[in-house]
């Protein structure tokens, strides 16, 4: 009765099963070593029969995955019926079932197997990918899934009998190690008559690339981006070919080198491939996969058209491309765009963004550059940019694009112009596109067209109604005029471009609380705009006039501490400094009404609390009002903080100048280098280092870069004498200004002596 009752625990049990473990292992390595004498004996050749039954047995024996310690034996037996594969195709299904375990995780009996088997688990990975060489699809397509499988993320459950599976990130480092991602590459060209191969192949190189940067570097060494894009428009009903071959690409980019990717691209055969694929997407591609495909494909192409010397043109990509750059903006009897549709949904919203960057990537070429002539591409951006309640009259088809839609692709289309219309002044001014561009100013400031919405990458710091517009349409005419072309500023002039820049800087000036960096980078740039209009020309100054000059006295009243707010005040308050040159200097009328407005006296409070980066310019503008003798007048009288007057602060200024740039003085100013009175730290530097007499000195080149030398100009205009309340000290610095020019001329033939 005792020894048939059964135990009161598994205490007696587990050491009889770890003995029966022991024996089945010893059992498994003697099979393992039998099964490979008996598929090499010579004697046992003709066996085919006893060998696949013994083949299966190892088969069902291992279902649930091969020892790590097993791995070496069990690819000699996989190699060896790889090798009668061909003779005799009943090896292929058990090739396949021991292809198939492959694809389970390896079984470790101790941890540190995985460190101990390491390079042979990275040889067997390894060849499972030259497997790929046996031509049986099925083969091909096992070898593909189990590497898939082998590479995946999915947990498995530890064995009861103490074997466990290995770690995920340890399978994806040994595959990686393995190399086996560029030898699938290499396989592509195996596959060209066996499509379902090719597809399984490339669904494995899309997993092998989604993560893994080791593989996208084997993948593209092996010219991964070269091969997969010459196929990937071939015939191919489901559209899986193109699909998978799109990912893999977008994979390389993400993970692997930009540079690489595009470069093995930027090939004729490969455009043209990825030509062929677009243009069969967007004009037989209406499910929404296979617009977000060809949304992919034309981003791709944009990047491609970056890399110098892509042949875009030569393949003729771009002039496929110029009708649909100005669908649906313009009708055209072209072929590709007479029955094309849009559905004006998400997806063309972003294909028709993409079109519009496109343009500027490739505007960097001259060639497409005629084309765009040719295409009329600056009649579509300037039909893009049109004004809503103007577009709405024209009923173009555009405007079926939603509010939020319309307003993105005028900012966008706005930017674009900034970028092409200095490269085609010919094609921006006969589509009037200065006219447009002030319409659409006016509109932004009678009323808040835009609602704030859609702004997208261009609204950035603009949200919230018509300040995105205003800048990009600001930005778009300062474009344009900084390139000498003395036609476009007189059409602006006419059109009455310089009373819209002040009514846009009066706008702002009125709305303190909107203040921001996009609200000081529109009114810098209406700045700018001023001054390149007014340079030179007294009929524009005298258009400017006493309304300009109100402006200019609100921006001169900036408090010059704003100077270092980081928001661009130091921008503005330079460019206010430039219009005053450019606008008001020159012009007796907005002369006198500047000074009558106490112009001078702002100026002079600016120079007294600025930056010492900020003082050349405000000294540069008090010269140039020291021609009009009541400037002259208001500066002599002007009296500044603690009482300073001007000679004291340019003599302040001199001083200081002085010191910052390492001119000898003793502690009362006086001068202790004779031979070298005013030589700088950087001047003394500089003329030692000078070879030759022919070189520009660096005495004669601080007279336009210093500020001592218009300093000493405004005193040549003030007076050295009968300048009231100086000190010891100024009448010592004043003294050294009125010799300025003449230790110039000492210190410049001291240098050509030595030389």
């Amino acid at each position: 009765m005792l020894s048939s009752a059964p135990p009161a625990s598994g205490f007696i049990h587990k050491p009889v099963l770890s003995e029966r473990r022991l024996q089945s292992e010893a059992v498994r390595a003697t099979d393992l070593s039998r099964v490979l004498q008996l598929l090499q004996d010579p004697l046992s050749a003709s066996l085919k029969e006893r060998q696949i039954f013994i083949l299966k047995k190892v088969v069902k024996r291992c279902q649930r995955g091969f020892l790590l310690r097993d791995l070496a034996d069990i690819f000699k037996i996989v190699n060896l019926c790889a090798e009668r594969v061909s003779d005799h195709p009943e090896y292929a299904r058990i090739l396949c079932d021991l292809l198939q375990i492959c694809g389970l995780p390896f079984l470790k009996e101790k941890s540190s197997d995985e460190m101990k088997y390491a390079a042979v688990v990275t040889d067997c990975v390894s060849q499972m990918g030259f497997l790929m060489r046996i031509p049986l699809p099925e083969v091909r397509r096992q070898i593909c899934s189990s590497l898939i499988t082998f590479y995946s993320r999915d947990k498995h459950k530890h064995s009861s009998d103490g074997v466990c599976p290995t770690r995920a990130d340890y399978r994806a480092l040994m595959l990686e190690r393995s190399g086996v991602s560029e030898t699938l590459v290499m396989s592509l060209a195996l596959t060209e008559e066996q499509l379902s191969v090719k597809l399984c192949l490339l669904q494995t190189l899309q997993i092998l690339s989604r993560t893994s940067e080791v593989n996208c570097k084997l993948m593209l060494r092996a010219q991964a981006a070269q091969k997969i894009c010459f196929h990937m428009s071939e015939g191919d009903p489901s559209g899986e070919l193109l699909f998978r071959s799109s990912e893999i690409l977008w994979n390389l980019l993400e993970n692997g080198s930009r540079q690489e990717v595009t470069s093995q691209l930027s090939s004729i055969d490969c455009i043209a491939s990825l030509k062929d694929a677009f243009l069969h997407l967007l004009l037989k591609g209406f499910r929404h996969h296979e617009r977000q495909l060809r949304n992919d494909l034309l981003l791709l192409l944009s990047l491609i058209a970056e890399k110098p010397g892509a042949p875009l043109i030569e393949s003729g990509f771009l002039k496929h491309l110029t009708p649909f750059l100005t669908f649906p903006e313009l009708k055209s009897h072209n072929p590709l765009v007479r029955n094309l549709k849009l559905s004006f949904n998400q997806e063309d919203f972003e294909m028709k963004k993409l079109l519009l960057n496109i343009m500027v990537v490739l505007s960097r070429d001259l060639s497409a550059l005629q084309l765009f002539r040719e295409g009329r591409v600056m009649l579509a951006l300037v039909l893009l940019v049109k004004p809503s309640s103007c577009a709405e009259r024209s009923g173009r088809h555009r405007r079926r694009w939603t509010s939020s839609q319309q307003e993105e692709l005028q900012l966008q289309a706005l930017s674009t112009l900034s970028s092409l219309a200095p490269l085609m002044l010919d094609e921006y001014m006969t589509c009037q596109a200065n006219t447009c561009l002030l319409l659409l100013l006016d509109c932004c400031l009678q009323h808040d067209s835009s609602s704030g919405r859609g702004h997208g990458f261009h609204g950035s710091g603009g949200r919230g109604g018509r300040k995105a517009l205003l800048r990009y349409c600001v930005r778009a005419l300062r474009s344009v005029t900084s390139v000498e072309h003395e036609p476009l500023r007189q059409d602006l002039c006419d059109q009455g471009a310089i009373g819209q820049l002040l009514g846009v800087l009066r706008w702002f000036l009125g709305r303190p609380q909107d203040e921001d960096a996009v609200a000081l980078e529109i009114q810098t740039d209406c700045l700018f705009l001023l001054s390149v209009l007014c340079e030179g020309d007294v009929h524009r100054k005298e258009l400017f006039g006493r309304d300009g000059v109100e402006v200019l006295i609100q921006y001169l009243s900036l408090d010059a501490a704003l100077v270092f707010s980081g928001l661009g005040h130091n921008k503005l308050l330079l460019s206010t400094v430039d219009c005053l040159w450019s606008c008001v200097v020159g012009c007796l009328g907005a002369e006198d009404v500047f000074v009558e407005r106490r112009g001078v006296d702002l100026l002079l409070q600016l120079l007294q609390r600025s930056p010492r980066r900020m003082l050349s310019p405000l000294v540069s503008a008090l010269l140039e009002l020291c021609e009009n003798p009541q400037a002259v007048t208001h500066l002599l009288r002007w009296s500044g903080d603690r009482d300073a007057s001007a000679p004291q602060l340019l003599l302040h200024i001199w001083r200081r100048e002085e010191e910052t740039t390492g001119v000898s003085r003793d502690p009362h100013g006086l001068i202790t280098d004779v031979k070298r009175p005013i030589v700088s730290r950087h001047q003394d530097q500089s003329s030692s280092s000078s070879s030759s007499s022919h070189d520009v000195s660096a005495a004669v080149r601080d007279v336009s870069e210093n500020l001592r030398a218009n300093i000493y100009c405004i005193f040549c205009k003030l007076g050295f004498e009968r300048l009231s309340g100086l000190s010891a000290e100024d009448h010592v610095t004043l003294s050294i200004i009125h010799r300025y020019l003449d230790f110039k001329v000492r210190h410049r033939r001291c240098v050509c002596v030595c030389v």
